[in-house]
């Protein structure tokens, strides 16, 4: 804007300093989508900080030719405000709409200062020049206000239907189409091969009564078939190494409440989550693979999530806390008490008062891990488990391992009596752009009979990749390979497992919209339950993925 425009108005340099003002900030925000809310448009006008004194703006030099202007302003008028950082950015070009509100946010000042008593402040010729100002941006001034109206219009409608002032409703629905194939299925007998269609949804409330806090009530369903060694001789594969990373069967879709959890701050750098129900390590703590932990929109098999060391205590109650001083580190640390069904089909867990049950006498699980961020582009964490699974309820690694190392008909390394394990993890991403995604995870586990001296070594690994934009902007292409948990080694007559199983999976992930997302993948199983003779299974899929 230049001299000659004021001269062409016939604005003093007083009145034309006023409209570069820094209220400019919310006609450009008005400029934009018009959906824009209200509440926006505030914020932006809370950033322009109000000034007693010209010396207050860095930028601003009493050699300046508006400097006279500006100082007369602040001192007669209080019209002006600036920036955060303490500049006024006199030399940026504005629109018509900024004009417009510089204008408007004096014609208010004017009209207060009338309204005070403190007409005297203000002179004629200023109030000629205000007045011809206003004649000429009427269109612009009525326009402005005319949206702005229109917004709190919306605003207003959109508070009136909301779902909840306190609280978001969140949805997801997948539907799967999937089938197994390949010869035998692990240990012989025929493979369950027909093709199945499944679908499981999610209904989660979660409410913040402070801003920072997080009351969260989840809604689960699903009829999913999995593809695991349950069952004995009716399994289906003879294997959980085939099993899906969204397999949920709640008898054939009821609806049960799977989740009930709040999160709060305590003080700047401690956040903490208390579980009722439903505690998962993955859910609580970074488990280092950001583009396949999803259920819904990651890996499509179970083992490929995460790493089986954030599996330990799951779907019970628990207290997780998170510890991050500001820098490059971040500890967490949590205690779990898991439910579920005992072999016997009775039920155990922390909510149950009886002998072997309850927060600290039942199943429990101790967790701790050290994060370590230098940059944006590596992530590294150390994670540690000591575990307790009482007699009848023993799964080491929640079924994601060999029949040896985890569960099935056998229940071994011990059969299925009271267990300790010690845990140790370590899991790591590279990011060397925002579109390549590196990681893996390498644990290894000591176990213990609690009625023998018998014990075991049980050993697991896996490398991930994503490209991300792969084909098409938003698309994700995935692979993972790795050795799902197996036995090393052993005493007390645990037998070692000899041979080694191969776990290898694709897929691509579309976004059809923000709401859809399509993944067809593959699982492959080489020598399943870790054993040559055993043929090698897959298991395709289609998920097809609605969130809202």
């Amino acid at each position: 804007m230049t001299k000659q425009f004021w001269n062409v108005l016939k604005v003093s340099p007083a009145i034309a300093a006023t409209f570069l003002s820094a209220n400019s900030a919310i006609a450009a925000e008005v400029n934009q989508e018009q959906a824009t809310s209200v509440a926006s448009l505030s914020q932006e006008a809370n950033n322009l900080g109000q000034v007693t004194s010209v010396s207050q703006f860095s930028d601003v030099q009493p050699t300046d030719w508006a400097f006279q202007a500006l100082q007369s302003l602040v001192e007669r008028y209080g019209c002006i405000a600036g920036y955060p950082n303490g500049t006024y950015r006199g030399n940026r070009a504005l629109t018509r709409y900024e004009f417009a509100a510089g204008l408007n946010a004096c014609l208010d000042r004017v009209n207060e200062l009338i309204a005070t008593a403190t007409a005297d402040l203000v002179n004629k010729q200023d109030l000629a020049t205000l007045q011809r100002l206003q004649e000429e941006f009427s269109a612009e001034l009525a326009t402005l206000r005319g949206r702005v109206d229109a917004l709190e219009a919306r605003t207003a409608e959109l508070e009136a239907n909301q779902f909840s002032t306190t609280t978001k409703l969140k949805g997801e629905a997948i539907f799967a189409l999937s089938n197994a194939f390949g010869g035998d299925k692990a240990g012989g007998g025929d493979l369950a091969d027909n093709t199945t269609f499944s679908d499981r949804v999610r209904l989660t409330l979660e409410s913040s009564f402070m801003g920072t806090d997080k009351l969260q009530i989840r809604l689960n369903a699903g009829n999913f078939t999995s593809y695991s060694a349950s069952g004995g001789a009716a399994s289906t594969t003879g294997t959980n190494m085939t099993r899906l990373g969204f397999d949920t069967d709640t008898g054939n879709n009821n609806v049960e409440i799977d989740k009930i959890n709040y999160a709060f701050n305590f003080g700047e750098k401690i956040r903490v989550k208390i579980d009722a129900t439903g505690a998962e390590l993955n859910e609580n703590v970074d488990v280092f693979n950001p583009d396949f932990k999803s259920s819904g929109s990651g890996a499509i098999s179970r083992y490929g999530r995460f790493s089986p060391i954030y599996r330990q205590g799951a779907d019970g109650a628990g207290l997780t806390v998170e510890v991050n001083p500001g820098g490059k580190f971040t500890l967490s640390a949590a205690y779990l008490a898991p439910s579920g069904e005992l072999s016997s089909g009775a039920d155990f867990g922390p909510n149950i008062p009886t002998d072997k049950n309850g927060i600290f006498d039942g199943n429990s699980t101790i967790f701790g891990q050290l994060a370590f961020k230098p940059n944006k582009a590596f992530n590294v964490g150390l994670a540690y488990a000591r575990t307790y699974q009482r007699g009848g309820s023993v799964n080491l690694f929640g079924s994601t391992g060999s029949g040896f190392a985890s569960t099935n008909t056998a229940r071994r390394p011990f059969g299925n009596v009271a267990t300790t394990s010690d845990n140790y993890g370590l899991q790591a991403t590279f990011q060397p752009s925002s579109k390549l995604t590196l990681g893996g995870w390498v644990g290894y586990t000591t176990a213990q009979s609690e009625v023998s001296n018998a014990d075991a070594d049980l050993f697991y690994w896996a490398a991930t990749l994503g490209l991300k934009d792969f084909g098409r902007e938003g698309n994700t292409l995935g692979l993972i390979f790795g050795q799902p948990p197996k036995i090393t080694g052993g005493s007390g007559g645990v037998t070692k497992e000899d041979d080694t199983s191969y776990h290898l999976e694709g897929l691509y992930k579309m976004k059809i919209s923000d709401n859809i997302m399509i993944t067809p993948g593959v699982l492959v199983i080489f020598n399943p339950e870790h054993n040559d003779n055993n043929d090698t299974i897959y298991v395709g899929t289609i998920r097809t993925t609605f969130s809202f």
